[in-house]
């Protein structure tokens, strides 16, 4: 394994005890709303906390942007970033909906090099490094190797923090829904991209995310021969936080159905 995927992997295996001895006691877990619908436990605090100590033990010099303590001092200097979610779907997680991950991307010059999912509530690590491949708990992973759309399992996520294409998500999700096998909405992005990565889920759309959503989760998709876009169909979707994604077929038949609704939102 890479050295320096070795550590995220320490860190977020650190993070993760932290987490799981939480989630025995979640009744005594203390909640915060960051915004309507978003909310913050002490315990992503103290995750985010124990990953960053790891990182900083082995990388003083690597800028860092993480969901609750934001972008490090080091972060405009630096050629390297991570980028970090100590707990994506926080809110599945205070309500102990075992659907929820710590998501580690380690960026060079905005080009993503390193990639660590974990699920700590059934322990499954997923890992990838750029050109070398992506692995589930040391197995190799692949897209998915369906090629018809009407057969696919897609997954997505609504949205929760703003509503203001919330009807252009609901077109797109009737239109999916009846030329797929099904539509599933976990909640929690950085595993349904794993997902794809590993074949579970044929592709995957959302609108929205930020960084830390995404990036681990998408270089695993590159990395297991999978495409990621922004709704455009570019490149630019840790930027934009639109996201859509999926093994090279599925993907090519999901973008122009999410392109269409897109457009028609917009001349609206």
């Amino acid at each position: 394994m890479n050295p320096t995927l070795n550590i995220a992997v320490k860190a977020a295996r650190r993070a993760g005890s932290i987490i799981n001895r939480a989630s025995l006691q979640l009744d005594q877990v203390s909640v915060q709303a960051k915004s309507p619908n978003d909310f913050v436990t002490e315990v992503d605090q103290a995750a985010e906390a124990a990953i960053i100590e790891v990182l900083r033990e082995a990388y003083p010099e690597h800028g860092i942007l993480a969901e609750e303590s934001g972008a490090s001092a080091e972060s405009s200097d630096s050629e390297y970033q991570w980028i970090i979610d100590p707990i994506d779907g926080t809110t599945n997680f205070i309500h102990g909906f075992p659907q929820y991950a710590i998501s580690i991307a380690l960026a060079k010059n905005g080009v993503l090099e390193q990639g660590v999912v974990y699920d700590v509530t059934r322990n499954e690590l997923f890992t990838a490094s750029k050109g070398r491949g992506a692995f589930l708990n040391d197995r190799r992973m692949r897209v998915s190797k369906r090629i018809r759309l009407n057969e696919s399992l897609i997954g997505t996520g609504f949205p929760f923090r703003e509503f203001d294409h919330v009807d252009a998500y609901l077109a797109m999700f009737k239109d999916l829904t009846q030329k797929t096998a099904g539509i599933r909405r976990p909640g929690a992005a950085s595993l349904d991209l794993a997902y794809v990565a590993c074949g579970r889920l044929d592709g995957f759309w959302e609108m929205g995310l930020q960084p830390w959503d995404m990036a681990a989760g998408a270089l695993l998709i590159q990395e297991a021969g999978g495409l990621v876009s922004d709704l455009a169909g570019e490149g630019t979707y840790m930027e934009t936080g639109n996201v859509v994604a999926g093994s090279p077929k599925i993907f090519g038949q999901i973008l122009p159905i999410i392109q269409a609704h897109c457009t028609a939102a917009l001349r609206a």
